[in-house]
């Protein structure tokens, strides 16, 4: 996994402050922009970092549910933007306390398969976390929001979940990281947004039930205070000690385009699953 993170050259795009205010639509649109150009080599393989505002990101199945109005209702009222992806996966919670990282490489020279792709991720958080390196584990928390087999937990109780996206011979792996406040709390929030949803009906789809005590965040599992910018810098100075040279900045005046064009293209299909199109 090492030959993936050392790079003659890394970009690095820091939206931990910028992309608060901005729709968590514009993180995916700026990824799938990004795998374009990576896939393509018109860019170096790059690390983009990402904090919005409160948020719940909805998959597809989730918008499934038999009272999905009344369960984005609820959100609206807990203080928190619900949007849906039109991709796998389910819900999760977005906040200022909350850390995603996306690595986004090039399959131009050699297929990346998922499982490495995955790999890639978790060795650089244990890279990045390396007092906590040996206590990190991948496996399904069963029990926490948006599980998959590489959760990644301390003692059993998760504090980040990783997810792919492929397009263009490029690939975003992206993880999002609890790394301030706490756990359960947002735990507990996809727990009752499931339970309005739900409603107590029977469905042909599995839904999480959530139990809030297996979250946890970084802060809360090694008993430190973590801070989403320090781990942001910590993050820069890694990437400068795995390449020979760090590209610091956000997309290119000719890059616009095309994430202008994924930008529509991902809002449209957020409107269409919301049943909002447009006659």
């Amino acid at each position: 996994m090492l030959a993936y993170l050392q790079q003659k050259i890394w970009r690095f795009w820091d939206q931990s402050v910028s992309g608060i205010g901005h729709s968590p639509l514009e993180s995916f649109a700026a990824d799938d922009t990004l795998c374009q150009l990576v896939g393509q080599d018109l860019s170096p393989a790059t690390v983009r970092t990402w904090v919005h505002d409160n948020s719940v990101v909805l998959g597809i199945q989730d918008h499934r549910l038999p009272h999905i109005t009344e369960g984005m209702a609820f959100l609206s009222a807990k203080g928190f933007t619900p949007i849906v992806r039109n991709s796998g996966g389910l819900a999760v919670v977005l906040d200022p306390g909350v850390l995603n990282i996306s690595i986004v490489l090039s399959e131009q020279q050699s297929r990346i398969d998922i499982n490495t792709g995955y790999d890639v991720m978790v060795e650089l958080i244990k890279a990045l976390f390396p007092k906590a390196a040996e206590h990190i584990e991948a496996y399904e928390i069963v029990g926490s929001y948006c599980p998959g087999s590489y959760d990644l937990s301390i003692g059993g109780k998760k504090f980040a979940g990783i997810s792919q996206r492929r397009l263009r011979q490029g690939i975003a792996v992206q993880i999002y990281l609890c790394i301030e406040g706490s756990g359960s709390e947002r735990a507990n929030l996809i727990r009752e947004f499931y339970e309005v949803g739900l409603k107590g009906e029977t469905t042909k789809f599995t839904y999480p039930q959530v139990r809030p005590e297996v979250m946890a965040s970084l802060s809360e599992l090694l008993d430190e205070k973590w801070t989403v910018q320090q781990t942001v810098i910590d993050l820069q100075r890694l990437l400068m000690g795995l390449s020979d040279e760090l590209k610091i900045g956000s997309l290119q005046q000719n890059e616009m385009e095309l994430y202008s064009f994924y930008l529509n293209r991902v809002f449209e299909r957020n409107k269409k699953m919301l049943g909002n199109e447009k006659n």
